[in-house]
């Protein structure tokens, strides 16, 4: 049974229509798969991985990308090579932060198994953690979870909520995970589809807006309970301790500085909801764009590059849908139990409708 979304509450958030089916996969050919991680022995694991291919045949016909570190308390592999030549030649993972290394090295194994001709490979892995609710430090995301993320890939829904990387994750004090959303442009704009998915893990519960809402203000700790604090952190200040790892994808033709100025953007998207960038945050941010492809081999490609002045709907559509992804990774994800017996509380579906509504506007 699918999961609700924020759409199904009655809440719509932004200007911009989605696309068909309000997920980066409306972009196309681009694909989703994700590893679950949920058990209890040999020890508590709430975690996973996410995998993103922005086309079937990224390892050999790259294109154009950029990336943003909001706020840098975080990781996402391969990003200098990406500055540098302004290219995506890879697949893209998101995953707890301990597993990095494990499913960075996937991606290579896939390479090399599928006999990819590129004498190296320095693929893109990101990360936010999930030590709330999994005992991080036992490893439990291995080679195999990420490669069978990898080829599980599909376009069409995409899962959100308690799966893949996000399963283990915390956002704004309610459970977090995975979330997507896409905006597709008028056609006096373009036409263009922008796509966003986000593994959301940050903010504080007073923070929390939807909309007008203020609606961590609403729902207060003594409404629905916080998570219990890990034990290194209790008695001192409450602190914003999340990351957020935002990926957007596009079909407009961009040039990887375009890309980079498309990144920017769920900045802004991220504050609409209540992230701010704490100091212990790692907020980062990536775009390509599919309307552009070099191809390995060639002495010469040829690029489109969209003019600077239409880019500014993208703009819009890529905070826009960061927001709306947020709350969807909010919405369909549940309560869940975890290491240590703790808990997070999903956000009641009820009460956020009941928050919305009051300060929706009436015309």
């Amino acid at each position: 049974m699918p999961k609700p979304r924020l759409r199904d509450l009655g809440i719509t958030l932004g200007q911009l229509p989605a696309g068909p089916l309000n997920a980066i996969t409306d972009v196309g050919g681009v694909t989703v798969g994700v590893s679950t991680i949920i058990r209890d022995e040999p020890s508590v694991a709430r975690s996973g991985v996410t995998a993103i291919w922005p086309s079937p045949g990224i390892f050999s016909d790259f294109m154009p990308a950029g990336f943003h570190s909001f706020n840098g308390n975080g990781e996402m592999t391969g990003t200098i090579w990406l500055a540098e030549q302004g290219l995506l030649a890879s697949p893209i993972c998101i995953t707890n932060t301990h597993a990095v290394g494990v499913v960075r090295d996937a991606i290579v194994e896939l390479a090399a198994r599928r006999k990819v001709e590129m004498a190296w490979h320095l693929p893109v892995t990101a990360e936010t953690w999930d030590g709330w609710l999994s005992d991080a430090e036992r490893f439990p995301v291995t080679s195999a979870d990420a490669i069978a993320a990898l080829e599980g890939a599909k376009g069409g829904a995409v899962p959100e909520g308690n799966v893949g990387g996000g399963t283990g994750m915390v956002c704004h004090e309610f459970k977090g995970g995975t979330g997507t959303a896409s905006r597709r442009l008028p056609a006096e704009l373009g036409g263009w589809t922008v796509g966003a998915l986000v593994q959301a893990n940050y903010g504080l519960r007073n923070m929390l807006r939807c909309g007008h809402a203020p609606v961590g203000l609403e729902i207060t700790d003594a409404v629905v309970p916080v998570p219990e604090r890990p034990r290194q952190l209790q008695g001192g200040p409450r602190t914003d301790q999340g990351s957020i790892i935002v990926i957007l994808a596009t079909d407009a033709p961009l040039i990887p500085i375009q890309c980079q100025r498309l990144a920017r953007r769920a900045t802004t998207g991220l504050a609409w909801v209540g992230g701010f960038g704490s100091n212990s945050s790692g907020d980062i941010f990536l775009a390509f764009s599919t309307g552009n492809q070099v191809p390995m081999k060639s002495p010469m490609a040829s690029l489109r590059m969209l003019g600077m002045d239409e880019c500014t709907p993208l703009f819009q559509a890529a905070a826009e849908a960061t927001e709306e992804a947020i709350w969807n990774a909010m919405i369909a994800a549940e309560t869940m139990t975890g290491w240590q017996g703790r808990t997070v509380r999903a956000i009641p579906h009820d009460l956020l409708r009941q928050a919305h509504a009051r300060y929706a506007r009436r015309d």
